[in-house]
């Protein structure tokens, strides 16, 4: 991300239930990060773009029959328009559809989304969004194969994984750089404070001072963790090296 502009990042989040994010989005990170200023997360009810003066309503029966409702392309349509998404050009905010019919949410994928100016998630509910307006979405993101309820914790989740890969919100860089998946394995294990605690001691390799040892420790370390806990990610990064 090096030689990257320092200019605010934008998410903007279209729910039908804004309440569920309020805790999410004000605590740790991601509340810091918009009280420095460094990334905007905006909340936007999809009731307020609905047609129906009295109740509000953004969904409906799906031609065809079947079980569950469905969300009106008309209330999405405007709200994307409100929020620039049917522009084109650079002006134009990425825009993810939260579906279980998405490409899965992985540490490559955070990354590149990390690096859009301005982001727009729409999290769908009931049997999902009207295909029609898919036209103004530009990618799908599914966080595992399985059915939640709504799009709006994976939008949580979403939204955790990519601000804090935008600069200037995590203090120490290089603690994202070593992050498990970010070097293609699993992070080694840490200790901290007392160096013996309940008979159990901190490798001494970690109180040597040595400190090209302790990077190599934490390599082999890492290779280990990976290899018991998901081995299936050394297959994946032998199989990349080789192809290079």
């Amino acid at each position: 991300m090096a030689g990257r502009s320092k200019e605010k990042v934008s998410v903007d989040i279209l729910t039908l239930f804004p309440s569920m994010f309020e805790a999410v989005l004000g605590s740790s990170l991601l509340g810091r990060a918009q009280e420095a200023g460094v990334v905007a997360i905006k909340v936007h009810d999809l009731r307020r773009w609905s047609d129906d003066k009295r109740h509000a309503k953004v969904d409906d029966r799906p031609f065809g029959g079947g079980a569950g409702m469905v969300i009106r392309p008309e209330p999405l349509y405007r709200a994307m328009k409100d929020l620039g998404a049917l522009k084109k050009g650079a002006s134009k905010p990425w825009v993810v559809f939260l579906s279980p019919q998405g490409a899965t949410l992985d540490q490559k994928l955070a990354v590149s989304l990390s690096q859009k100016k301005r982001l727009v998630l729409v999290c769908g509910h009931y049997e999902g969004i009207d295909e029609r307006v898919m036209e103004w979405v530009d990618q799908e993101v599914s966080i595992g194969d399985y059915v939640l309820t709504g799009g709006e914790i994976p939008a949580m989740v979403l939204t955790d994984a990519v601000v804090r890969l935008v600069p200037g919100v995590v203090g120490d860089p290089e603690s994202i750089e070593k992050d498990s998946f970010s070097t293609g394995i699993l992070d080694c294990p840490h200790f901290t404070r007392p160096s013996l605690w309940r008979g159990r001691a901190v490798p001494e390799i970690l109180l040597s001072g040595n400190h090209a040892r302790i990077a190599q420790w934490r390599q082999e370390e890492a290779v280990k963790q990976t290899k018991a806990k998901r081995p299936e990610l050394l297959k994946t990064r032998r199989s990349t090296r080789e192809k290079i």
